[in-house]
């Protein structure tokens, strides 16, 4: 006999009345940011299914023009429903009769929400990868003003080597390139279309899925139909490429928030606040906000993995909630690239400030070792001389007094004067930071040179990435348009 009395047995009998568990099967709400999405899918697939004979004209048309109704009303006007595609069905059949039904013929939610997702992920990428591109062009805006802008490198934080403001500029805008790369391969994976693959095994329906990828701007097909309603692997590319953006900007965050505290760069008011008790204070919250947005966006990169992880074939509920994240992470990302472009361009550069932390640290002692190396000497033993030398040289050492200081070290080292392996006035030349940067032409390198090429290389790439977002803009463009005129034949 139960120890439960009746009471209590039909109170958690009601547990799975669909009360609780009805809200927490739905996602309608969080379906709103794939409500756009939803429609065009409906229509391209009823315009294709009257395109193949599978609905009559007249019934494709009383749909087509029931969506429009749904659309005016917007989504918030939508009647309860597990998610967003069986609520717009059923406002269509509310609109139209039971042959709004018809609309979801040779189809399933699993190849619906399937290709409603890819449609909102590419839009997420064009516009991500275009605020890459906003971002590199402040980038090489700011470094060819700066060309000849003599500043300190770091390793490990510590003085390095001197180089120019351009140049240390360029080097994120290379990383920001391929960031760009990252998202525009991404889209190229998601520009697939799932339609027409059905519950995932197909339909015995003479579907068009060419037809239908074709309207709605989609490049392909995803082919396989299982493939087509249980891949979410674009969502993983997607992640991790804006993972990968945000990683980026957190370091150049960084390293700005460090040049504001030495001094070296002042932030436009439009990029900073000040303490709400201590108003002498000017503080770089956004690049703080922008530097913490890679949390977000690993954190995000994390759980789609997670949630794919392990997932048999085909279609599984667990996809439902996969997505959401990505979407919002996507304009998290896009606003903090546009911040770190505002603050670059905007940035007031202390030049003077720069050019004498340049040669802090002996910053120059590689351009030493190095001339000595090209007079012959061994670099190791070029390398043991300034080592041997730089434990006199301060911060404040003139040319000459800085010179004598490493001949000493020479003769305790090789035991013969430094100058009868280079001049004096080369060593001096060397250790000034401007004339050490001049001397750095390699290829990719801070002297101006160098950088000016750098400079044109990357305008040139800037603006074909330019035009490739504008091209795929441009051709989802002209199938919204081809839809809208194929709509409007029914209606």
């Amino acid at each position: 006999m139960s120890d439960d009395s009746p009471s209590e047995t039909a109170v958690r009998r009601d547990r799975f009345s669909g009360g609780p568990a009805r809200e927490f099967l739905s996602s309608l709400a969080a379906d709103a940011a794939i409500f756009a999405a939803d429609l065009d899918v409906d229509r391209a697939h009823v315009v294709m299914l009257a395109e193949q004979g599978i609905v009559d004209d007249d019934t494709a048309g009383e749909i087509l023009a029931a969506l429009d109704d749904v659309e005016a009303a917007g989504h918030d006007a939508l009647p309860d429903g597990e998610d967003v595609h069986e609520a717009i069905e059923t406002a269509v059949i509310d609109r139209v009769g039971a042959d709004g039904g018809k609309m979801h013929t040779a189809r399933s939610r699993n190849d619906e929400v399937a290709t409603c997702i890819r449609y909102r992920v590419r839009e997420d990428l064009l516009d991500v990868a275009e605020a890459t591109v906003a971002l590199r062009e402040a980038l090489v805006a700011t470094a060819s003003d700066h060309t000849e802008t003599v500043m300190p490198g770091y390793t490990h934080l510590q003085p390095a080597q001197p180089t120019t403001l351009a140049h240390y500029l360029l080097s994120y805008e290379a990383a920001v390139a391929r960031d760009t790369g990252r998202l525009l391969d991404a889209f190229e994976r998601t520009n697939r279309s799932p339609l027409g693959g059905a519950a995932f095994a197909g339909t015995p329906f003479d579907v068009d899925r060419e037809r239908t990828a074709e309207l709605l701007g989609f490049d392909d097909t995803v082919r396989n139909s299982m493939d087509a309603a249980s891949a979410r692997d674009f969502l993983a590319e997607a992640a991790a490429a804006y993972a990968a953006l945000s990683t980026t900007l957190s370091g150049l965050a960084e390293d700005l928030v460090i040049f504001a505290n030495k001094g070296f760069l002042e932030l436009d008011d439009d990029y900073a606040s000040t303490s709400s008790i201590m108003p002498q204070k000017k503080n770089p919250d956004t690049l703080e906000l922008t530097r913490g947005v890679a949390g977000d966006a690993v954190g995000e990169l994390t759980s789609v993995l997670t949630a794919l992880k392990g997932l048999p074939r085909a279609y599984n509920r667990d996809l439902q909630r996969v997505h959401p994240g990505v979407f919002d992470i996507a304009g998290v990302v896009a606003d903090a690239t546009d911040v770190a472009g505002g603050a670059v361009s905007t940035a007031d550069w202390d030049e003077p400030a720069l050019a004498t932390a340049a040669g802090e640290g002996f910053s120059t002692a590689t351009g030493v070792a190095d001339l000595l190396a090209m007079a012959g000497l061994p670099f190791r033993t070029a390398h043991e001389i300034v080592a041997a030398g730089a434990e006199n040289i301060e911060d404040g050492d003139d040319p000459d007094s800085a010179a004598a200081k490493l001949d000493e070290a020479a003769q305790d080292v090789l035991g013969e004067s430094l100058f009868t392996h280079v001049s004096r006035a080369d060593v001096e030349a060397a250790l000034d930071p401007a004339a050490s940067v001049a001397s750095r032409d390699s290829a990719g390198g801070p002297a101006p040179e160098a950088v000016v090429a750098e400079l044109a290389d990357a305008e040139t790439d800037v603006a074909a990435d330019a035009d490739t977002i504008e091209a795929r803009r441009d051709a989802l463009s002209e199938a919204f348009e081809t839809l809208d005129e194929e709509v409007a034949s029914y209606v």
